[in-house]
C-alpha cells in the first residue's frame, strides 16, 4: 500500500477516528505521475485513468448498483436510496478495479466520483447520421468503448490522503485495505445463531412467553432482541425500562439468559429529555434536535464517556450484550427526520461530515460501553474503516432482490450486510428470504412489526425450523471464516469477481456471492421458479445432495436455495 498526499487534508476525517490503522507502506507498480489532482473553487477534483474493459466495484453498500464503471456515484448517507446514484446507508470512498488496484479517499464528505467520463481529446470529424428510435438504444449508443478517467470532486476540501492498494485479485486488495482499517471484526460463536427481535409493543410477559415457544418447540433462537417499547419513550429516547410493559425487566433478562438467550435492545442516540442522560448531555450536542431529542456530539471524548457510562451502568451490567444501532444514518427522499448539514457541534464537526462518521462514532461509543464483552450486534450506518467493528448493517427498506445485491456488494468495502427478514407477502416469499438469511453472515427474523411470529400465519413452522437447524449446521464454518477475516482481512463473504478476478464472466453477478472459503450461494427471490447459477472453474458438488455439478453456466429449478460446495485443494 501506498499513502499520496495532496495539499491540506481537513481535519474529521476517517483515519482521525480509526483506533487501530494498520500502515505499512510497501514498493507499488502502479504509476502514480497518471493521477492528477487540482485545487477549484468548488473543493478539489483527482483524475486517474480507467482503461477500456476495467471495471469498478465498491463504494460501500450499494443496494441499487454494482458494476459502476460509466456511472456517477455521489457518496451520501441517507436511509432510502431509490437509485443508482450513490446514496447508501454505508457510503465508503473506496472502490476497486479488475486491473489489480484499489483506491481509498481519506474523506468524510459527500464525495462524487466520475467513474469512466471521457475527456477533452480534439477528436478528428467522424461521420455518423444513424438514429434511434428508443431512449435506451439513444443512451447507450453514447457509451465509450475506450479508455477514459475516473474524475473524483471533494467538496470543500483544500487536500486529500489518498491511499493506493495492489493484488493480484480483488480479494487480495480488500484483504489489505481491511488490515489498513485494522483487520476484520472477532465475533463470538452465538452471535452466528438466529435472531429474533420481538413485536415492538411486546410486555415483559409475552417477550418471555415468546421465548417460552422456541425452546418448547425446538427453533433454533440465540439472541432475542427488543424493539422502542423497552424505553419508557423510544422517539426520542429515554434508555430507561418502560414501567408499564416491562415492570419485571429483571425477570425477564434473567429468565432469557436462565434460557440460554443472548439479549440485544434496540436504541438510537437521540437523547429525551425524560432521560437521566438528557441533562449532563446537553453541553456536549448539537445545536438542532431529532424529534425534538438532543444530537450527541461523539467526537468528544466526554460526550462517548458519559453516553457509555450509563449503558454499561444501568444495561450491561444486567445483561445486555448487543445492541440495535438506529437512525445514525440520515433522513430519506420521503421523510426529513435527521439534523441538518448546517448543525453546529462543539468539537467544531460539519454536519454533513458528522452524518457520514456517525454511525462509525456510535460504534466506538457503544464498544467501550461493552468493554470486554463480546457482541454481534447491529447498526444503521457505517462507513470507511469499518471492519473490525462487529456490528452488521440492515435497513427499514425491503426488497429482495436490492437485499441480495446487498450481500453481494457489502464484501467490497468492509462492510456487512444482513438480508434481515420481517414478513412475507406469501409463503413463498417468506421461505425464499429466510433462505437468504440463514446463508448470510447474520440470521436475522425482525418481526417489529408482527404480533406472532411471521411464519405461523403461512403454517410452515417445519420448514422454517428445518432452515434454521441448517443455520446451526453452519456456524462452525462460519466461526472459522470471521476468524480468517480477523486475521487475514479476507471477508466472510465476496462477490464472485472478488476471488475470480480474471474471469469477465463473474464482473456482472450481482446475485451470487462466495460465503466462507468453500460455499457458493445463488437465492433465489419468490418470483422465480428457476434461475441461471454460474460456478467458475473448479470442481464443485450440490451443497444438497453431494452430486458432483460441472463449472459454467446451470440452468436450476427447484423450491430450495442453490448452494455449491467448492472442492479443497
Amino acid at each position: 500500500m501506498k499513502k499520496i498526499r495532496f495539499g491540506t487534508p481537513e481535519e474529521f476525517v476517517p483515519t482521525k477516528f480509526c483506533k487501530n490503522l494498520n500502515y505499512q507502506e510497501t514498493d507499488i507498480q502502479y504509476d502514480l505521475s497518471k493521477i492528477t489532482y487540482k485545487q477549484t473553487n468548488r473543493g478539489c477534483v483527482i483524475e486517474l485513468p480507467l482503461q477500456y474493459q476495467e471495471e469498478v466495484y465498491g463504494f460501500g453498500l450499494q443496494l441499487k448498483g454494482f458494476r459502476h464503471k460509466g456511472t456517477k456515484k455521489t457518496l451520501r448517507t441517507n436511509s432510502d436510496p431509490v437509485a443508482n446514484t450513490g446514496d447508501s446507508h454505508a457510503p465508503v470512498p473506496f472502490f476497486v478495479t479488475t486491473n489489480g488496484y484499489g483506491i481509498y479517499l481519506d474523506t468524510a464528505r459527500n464525495a462524487t466520483f466520475y467513474c469512466g467520463y471521457g475527456k477533452n481529446k480534439n477528436r478528428p470529424p467522424k461521420p455518423n447520421n444513424a438514429v434511434t428510435v428508443t431512449a435506451e438504444a439513444l443512451y447507450e449508443k453514447t457509451a465509450l468503448e475506450e479508455d477514459t478517467v475516473m474524475a473524483i470532486e471533494i467538496p470543500y476540501a483544500k487536500g486529500i490522503d489518498l491511499y493506493l492498494f495492489e493484488g493480484d485479485t480483488i480479494t487480495d486488495i480488500v484483504a489489505q485495505y481491511n488490515q489498513f482499517s485494522g483487520g476484520g471484526c472477532d465475533v463470538p460463536e452465538w452471535g452466528l445463531g438466529v435472531y429474533y427481535r420481538c413485536y415492538v409493543k411486546s410486555t415483559g410477559d409475552q417477550v418471555m412467553e415468546q421465548a417460552k415457544y422456541f425452546r418448547d418447540n425446538q427453533i433454533p433462537c440465540d439472541v432475542i432482541g427488543l424493539e422502542p417499547g423497552w424505553h419508557s419513550r423510544s422517539y426520542p429516547c429515554s434508555y430507561q425500562w418502560d414501567s408499564e410493559r416491562f415492570p419485571n425487566y429483571r425477570e425477564v433478562v434473567e429468565y432469557l439468559r436462565k434460557n440460554d438467550f443472548h439479549i440485544n435492545l434496540w436504541e438510537h442516540a437521540f437523547i429525551d429529555a425524560t432521560s437521566p442522560l438528557y441533562h449532563e448531555m446537553k453541553d456536549h450536542s448539537g445545536d438542532f434536535e431529532v424529534w425534538q431529542g438532543l444530537v450527541p456530539d461523539f467526537v468528544t471524548e466526554e460526550a462517548r464517556k458519559r453516553f457509555s457510562d450509563y449503558h454499561r451502568k444501568h444495561l450491561i451490567d444486567l445483561g445486555i450484550d448487543g445492541f440495535k444501532l438506529d437512525e445514525c444514518d440520515n433522513s430519506d427522499f420521503v421523510l426529513d427526520w435527521s439534523f441538518p448539514d448546517c448543525i453546529e457541534f462543539p468539537s467544531g464537526i460539519d454536519g454533513d461530515v458528522y452524518h457520514n462518521l456517525f454511525g462509525t462514532l456510535y460504534m466506538q461509543t457503544m464498544l467501550e460501553a461493552l468493554g470486554e464483552h463480546e457482541t454481534f450486534s447491529e447498526v444503521r450506518q457505517a462507513g470507511a474503516l469499518a471492519s473490525s467493528y462487529p456490528f452488521v448493517l440492515y435497513s427499514d427498506l425491503y426488497d429482495h432482490r436490492d437485499f441480495i445485491r446487498g450481500v453481494v456488494n457489502c464484501g467490497f468495502s468492509g462492510l456487512l450486510w444482513t438480508p434481515e427478514v420481517r414478513e412475507g407477502k406469501t409463503k413463498t416469499d417468506f421461505i425464499r428470504r429466510l433462505q437468504t438469511a440463514v446463508f448470510s453472515v447474520q440470521c436475522l427474523i425482525n418481526a417489529w412489526y408482527c404480533e406472532q411470529a411471521p411464519w405461523l400465519e403461512f403454517g410452515c413452522e417445519e420448514e422454517v425450523k428445518a432452515l434454521l437447524n441448517e443455520r446451526k449446521k453452519l456456524i462452525p464454518m462460519l466461526k472459522k471464516a470471521f476468524e480468517k477475516y480477523h486475521r487475514t482481512g479476507i471477508p466472510p463473504v465476496r462477490a464472485l469477481v472478488m476471488d475470480y478476478t480474471a474471469d469477465p464472466e463473474t464482473y456482472g453477478i450481482d446475485d451470487e456471492y462466495l460465503l466462507g472459503d468453500s460455499l457458493l450461494v445463488a437465492p433465489m427471490t419468490a418470483e422465480q421458479t428457476q434461475r441461471r447459477v454460474y460456478l467458475p472453474k473448479g470442481e464443485w458438488t450440490d451443497y444438497w445432495t453431494g452430486k458432483t455439478v460441472p463449472s459454467g453456466w446451470l440452468d436450476v429449478r427447484t423450491d430450495n436455495i442453490p448452494v455449491y460446495v467448492k472442492a479443497e485443494r
